[in-house]
């Protein structure tokens, strides 16, 4: 089955069919978050560094770095968010950008081999991005849309990345480099974008067998106790298919149902690492008291 390979200078993560769920963590991105955009603008990347920590220590398996604030440097921005979050931790990285210099000033200061966020199915995009991908050694997250937006037909949807996959590879970037986002849409606006998902990422991986990721978050856009259907959504999400997530993994519900996924899905062997997370330590004592009670034991008469 295809296996996407992602690596820091001394770190490998595999996105694939047969591996565990991998979590990218989304937190470093300032938009949305005013202070943390003003901080990073001025060349203070305290936040980034603590999020970049509090991220790993919560289970994130890579980092999504972003630097899009108006009227700011962002490849200048980017290239030193990236250098600081790979100077204190060997977690890989995914570089998220719009901006093409951007994602080209990350990668030249990137070690490893990177995940780039992203690509779409415009024909501009993709003569501009990909060569860029190929260039450094990359993969790259392809977005299912294109010049006329985002379908509701998921049918359309998989006719993008298909796309978008056929001409990565005239640029020599395999398929396993290709990791697709089909798109996950509001479902409090659009009811049916579950199950649009849920039979896109059926074809991506039968059909196209590639990697999926997205922005797991969008899902509950707008509605109360956001972490319940954001859990619910990546444990049908796992079972349809889909390999990663940009999400926080500082939600305990949302890491709890990935951990879960991983389990049913036959990807935690022994439950090791849902063992690891959840076991009860023993309370203090009760080894010894335990020995204690068997040397105490009377013999019989």
């Amino acid at each position: 089955m295809t296996t996407t390979v992602i690596s820091s200078a001394s770190k490998e993560v595999k996105i694939g069919f047969d591996e565990p769920f991998v979590i990218i963590g989304e937190r470093i991105n300032p938009t949305g978050r005013k202070i943390l955009a003003e901080e990073m603008k001025v060349g203070d990347y305290s936040r980034v560094e603590a999020d970049a920590l509090a991220q790993v220590e919560a289970g994130a398996h890579m980092l999504d770095v972003n630097a899009g604030i108006p009227l700011a440097d962002e490849p200048a921005i980017l290239a030193e968010a990236i250098q600081l979050v790979q100077s204190i931790t060997d977690t890989p990285i995914s570089i998220d950008s719009s901006i093409v210099e951007a994602l080209e000033a990350g990668l030249a200061v990137y070690q490893g081999k990177a995940l780039v966020n992203s690509v779409t199915g415009e024909d501009e995009v993709l003569e501009r991005v990909l060569p860029l991908v190929a260039k450094y050694g990359a993969a790259v997250v392809a977005i299912s849309n294109d010049e006329t937006g985002i379908s509701e037909d998921p049918n359309e949807r998989f006719e993008v990345a298909k796309k978008i996959i056929e001409r990565a590879a005239d640029y020599g970037i395999h398929y396993s480099d290709v990791v697709v986002d089909p798109l996950v849409m509001p479902i409090g606006a659009i009811n049916g974008s579950g199950k649009q998902v849920m039979h896109l990422l059926r074809r991506l991986r039968e059909e196209l067998k590639v990697n999926t990721t997205c922005g797991a978050s969008n899902v509950s856009f707008g509605l109360p106790n956001r972490n319940g259907i954001n859990s619910s959504f990546l444990n049908m999400a796992i079972a349809a298919g889909m390999t990663s997530a940009i999400t926080s993994p500082l939600h305990a519900e949302v890491m709890q149902a990935v951990r879960g996924a991983d389990v049913m899905m036959g990807h935690d062997p022994d439950c090791t690492n849902w063992i690891r997370a959840y076991r009860e330590p023993a309370a203090d004592g009760a080894d010894q008291g335990a020995r204690g009670g068997r040397g105490r034991r009377r013999r019989r008469a």
